[in-house]
């Protein structure tokens, strides 16, 4: 199986500039790889890669309607940014509930975790 790199799915993304030219996950494994088999496997892999990329600061946008795409302009990047915030206030809330804490508390406990360095989960 073809082990896939940041450059390629960057090379790839740099010709995917603006939402409309969006590719789905499962097509731009196929373009990396020319297969289909272990699919899934290779998806999670690029995901894996798209986000290391981001955080490199790589204005790659994404959602699953349209697929992974460069930001043409500040307003892509804004929606991808909405996107991504939306997604993780769900697990953030959904985590206050099964500690019993507000999320107040919580973002709170996160905020002084990141500040120190730590990995200390929250007590209800």
């Amino acid at each position: 199986m073809k082990q896939i790199t940041q450059e390629e799915v960057l090379n790839q993304l740099l010709l995917r500039k603006g939402k409309s030219n969006g590719i789905h996950v499962r097509d731009l494994v196929m373009r990396l790889t020319g297969q289909v088999e272990n699919a899934e496997f290779q998806e999670r892999a690029v995901r894996k890669l798209v986000n290391e990329l981001r955080m490199a600061g790589h204005p790659i946008c994404g959602h699953p309607a349209s697929g992974y795409f460069l930001a043409a302009n500040t307003e892509e990047l804004e929606e991808t940014c909405k996107f991504l915030r939306s997604r993780a206030m769900s697990s953030i809330r959904a985590e206050s509930r099964l500690r019993q804490i507000s999320v107040t508390a919580l973002l709170g406990s996160i905020q002084t975790a990141a500040q120190t360095g730590t990995t200390e989960s929250p007590t209800p």
